[in-house]
Parts: C-alpha cells; structure tokens; sequence
C-alpha cells in the first residue's frame, strides 16, 4: 500500500523494571501530543499483563488508550505479542519464530501509524521482556525507528549501575531518561549529583517526577482482580483505594490498637482467624480484608463486613506469598483511568521537559 512520505516521529517508553508508572508516562506524553495538534497512535507490542497462562490478555493499557486518543484500532493490532507463560515456553522450544513475530510487529505498527504523526510505543513489562524471541524494547527501538524514553525509579545512588547498564544497552536509540515518583529524601540527592553525573556521562535526564499521593495505591476492586481473589461481600462497595497494608499476625486485642493508626489499609489475615477479621471491621482505616490460604470465614463475619462495607477478599496463596502481590500491586499504582493520566500530564509539564521528550523532528 501507497505510504506518505513523511517521517513518523516515534517513541517508545520503556523501564528497568515493572511498576515505575510507564504506562501513566506513555499516555500522558500521547495526551500531550494530541492536545498540540499531533495525530497521535499508540501500540504496546508485548502484552504482559494477563487473565490466564494461555494467554487471554487483562491488558487495559490499550483499551484505555483507545478511549483517551479516541482511537478506531482493534487490541490484536494495538497488541500483536501476549507474552504469555505458555508463549514463553512454546518460544523456549523453538515453537515461536522472531522473525514472523517482528513483521507481524511491523505489520501493525504500519497499519496503526498509517495516518498518524506520532505513535507512542508503550514497552513490555521491563527493558529485558521480550529476549527469547529477540525483542527486548531495545530490539523494538532499532526495529520501529524509535526515540526511547527510559523510566527510571531512584533510591539511592547504586541504583545507576543499572542505568548505566540500561544505556550502554539501548546505545543510541536512547533519548534520555525520566525519574520518576520520587521520594522526597532521594529528590536532593538526585538534583545535586546524580543527574550532573549522568549528563558528564553523555545521558540526558529528561526530569525528576516527584512522588505523588493520588498516583500511589490501587482500588480495592483491582486489588481483587490482581490478588485473582475471590469477592465474599456482595453489597460491600469496591471503590475505595488502597496505599498500603497490615498483616494482621498480632491477637485481637493489640489490633483494636493497631489498627485505629491506619488510613487506606488492606488487612491480610488467615482465612481462619475470625478474631482478627472481626477487630479489624471495627477499626476505621481498614479498607478492606485479604484473607488467605482459602479458608472462609464464618458467616457472621460476612455479615458483619456487608453492615460495615467492608470488602471480603479470598485468595488461596500463603500470607508470606500474598503479602508480596499486594506490595507489589499497591507500589505499582495501576494506570487505569484517565484521571491518572491527566495527573501525570501535569507532573510531567511542572517537572519534565515535555518537548524534549516529544521532539518535532528526529534528532540523528
């Protein structure tokens, strides 16, 4: 088919690992394009987030992107690759092949950018998803002509190792890099030295994203669907959100204490202690309860939760295993919505340099 020739400004939005808000910066910089004038498209090539080991995608970064960028393209377009574990291990035993899966990339891409100025390339789940079949967003970057916009989480300075690591990887396909939710502790350390440090090294930081409150945690209702949990209380709404959580591993009696100091908490207790799961319903800041090993509880309780409106949360795991999902679910802030979006839309404009990152032509 006959291709306009103009050149479409590319970039793809990577990280050194999950959970650093890429989704929230990819949709932020295609919000940013589109409302100065840009036709903008989007694709995330590899799915990562899923329903199943086979392969039905739970991926709602398309589909949100698709509302927000009022886009008419299909998720088998917009998400050629469900990195699936079944897929993984069908690629392992040479039952994939990458180079049917980068023209079925490329495929779709073209169609996607047929009529765009820009696309915004979400990444995999980190800068490495993707090797087995030889496309990491670094392979993707070289394959789709992309500009790479690397999300960063800091700490404390040995985090940079990995930076570096990262773009010596990328080489230069990398435009810069963007911090992101900062601690206040770490934004001092980042200004006076890391980012000097970076810039000597010939690496452009893009911004310092400071930490943000109403970016942090996730609803009780997409705790349940990450946590795979099942939902006991019927009428208990789900629309609370959750920032943090408390194992409810001490007796009833210490808890009632406890539990008074918490605001926006999960509880994660066993199945089969009612005494916890009863002090915790009679404590304000308990969002709602996780209960683990798939132990139900007694019925009384559940009614108790219902009168409350306090959610019910099943799920089959251990609470060592279960304490690490919910951390990792809560520290991730799901991107969801376009509420989320346009608040990291105003986080990049105050902190970052938005036309650095969607530059108007290519910079080779």
């Amino acid at each position: 088919p006959h291709r306009r020739p103009r050149t479409i400004m590319t970039v793809l939005v990577t990280s050194l690992e999950e959970s650093t808000g890429k989704t929230a910066v990819a949709l932020a910089l295609a919000v940013a394009a589109r409302d100065r004038g840009e036709r903008v498209g989007y694709m995330k090539p590899i799915g990562t987030r899923l329903q199943s080991a086979v392969g039905k995608t739970l991926d709602e970064d398309p589909q949100l992107a698709r509302e927000l960028l009022d886009l008419d393209a299909e998720m088998h377009e917009m998400e050629p690759i469900v990195y699936s574990p079944t897929f993984v291990h069908e690629a392992v035993r040479g039952r994939e092949d990458p180079d049917a899966l980068r023209a079925e990339v490329v495929t779709q891409f073209e169609s996607l950018s047929g009529d765009a100025d820009r696309m915004i390339i979400e990444g995999g789940g980190s800068l490495t998803t993707g090797g087995i079949v030889d496309l990491t967003d670094g392979d993707l970057a070289e394959l789709l002509d992309a500009t790479v916009v690397l999300v960063a989480a800091f700490s404390e300075p040995g985090d940079v190792d990995e930076l570096l690591a990262a773009a010596d990887l990328l080489g230069d396909r990398l435009g810069g890099v963007l911090f992101n939710a900062v601690s206040d502790a770490a934004f001092d350390t980042l200004a006076s030295d890391i980012v000097p440090f970076l810039e000597g090294r010939g690496i452009r930081v893009y911004g310092t994203v400071p930490h943000d409150d109403d970016l942090a945690g996730v609803s009780v209702s997409e705790l349940c669907d990450e946590l795979g949990a099942e939902l006991l209380t019927a009428e208990a709404a789900t629309d609370a959100r959750v920032r943090q959580f408390v194992v409810g591993s001490m007796s009833a009696s210490e808890a009632h204490g406890r539990l008074r100091q918490v605001r926006d908490a999960a509880l994660v207790t066993g199945g089969d202690r009612p005494d916890m799961q009863t002090a915790s319903l009679e404590a304000g800041g308990v969002e709602c309860l996780v209960l683990t090993g798939g132990v139900n509880p007694p019925d009384a309780v559940v009614g108790r939760a219902e009168s409350a409106g306090v959610p019910l949360l099943l799920v089959r795991t251990d609470t060592r295993t279960t304490i690490d999902r919910i951390g990792d679910v809560i520290q991730s802030g799901r991107t969801r919505d376009a509420a989320t979006v346009e608040k990291m839309g105003e986080l990049l404009a105050d902190y970052a340099d938005v036309d650095a990152m969607l530059p108007a032509e290519k910079t080779d």
